[in-house]
């Protein structure tokens, strides 16, 4: 597996770079938030994620450790391949992407091309232990939607609902139409509980 490169920048683009590394040019995939933070140096480093197939070895280059983190949290769920994984990287920064999914913040997901709002939740629900656990986050700070989002769980807790029901309903609605007042989510999350 290669872990890293280190070497001479020969050619600079906004989806790829060239490293040539001991005379051998490496293509190297990488996104609109890596592309910004390559200075036009001579010599540079990126940390690197080889991915094989059948037919074909791609890898894929980042300036931090905690973006190629990322990209290997987002390929391990269903439905998220290295381009949309790396299109999320081109949307949002790496700490962007945490908070979100740490929040439960379905919009923000959703908002990136090529995300629905099926894959927004499926992304949220399979990395938001993981997330949580890997990054050691308590409180993540919300927006508004969240904290009303926060308050409907909090109720349906209280009325005898496990959290993890709960959340799905609670996002389902969110989903739908992310403007409702707590009491709104609340009443509409019972319906789908």
């Amino acid at each position: 597996m290669i872990t890293h490169l280190k070497g001479k920048l020969v050619e600079k683009n906004p989806t790829y770079v060239i490293i040539e590394c001991a005379g051998i040019g490496y293509f190297v995939n990488i996104s609109l938030n890596t592309f910004s933070s390559i200075k036009d140096e001579e010599n540079i480093s990126l940390f690197t994620h080889l991915q094989i197939k059948e037919d074909s070895h791609t890898l894929f280059g980042f300036t931090e450790r905690s973006e190629r983190e990322i990209f290997r949290l987002l390929l391990s769920v269903s439905g998220i391949g290295s381009s949309i994984a790396r299109t999320m990287l081109s949307s949002l920064s790496p700490a962007q992407i945490r908070d979100a999914i740490a929040s439960g913040d379905v919009p923000t997901i959703q908002g990136i091309k090529g995300i629905g709002a099926k894959t927004a939740q499926r992304v949220i629900l399979d990395l938001g232990d993981k997330i949580l656990k890997v990054y050691d986050i308590d409180e993540v700070s919300v927006n508004s939607n969240n904290t009303n989002k926060e308050e409907a769980l909090s109720a349906l807790e209280v009325l005898g609902f496990v959290r993890r029901q709960a959340e799905k309903a609670v996002d389902k609605v969110l989903s739908q139409d992310a403007s409702l007042s707590v009491e709104n989510i609340i009443k509409r999350a019972l319906k789908n509980l």
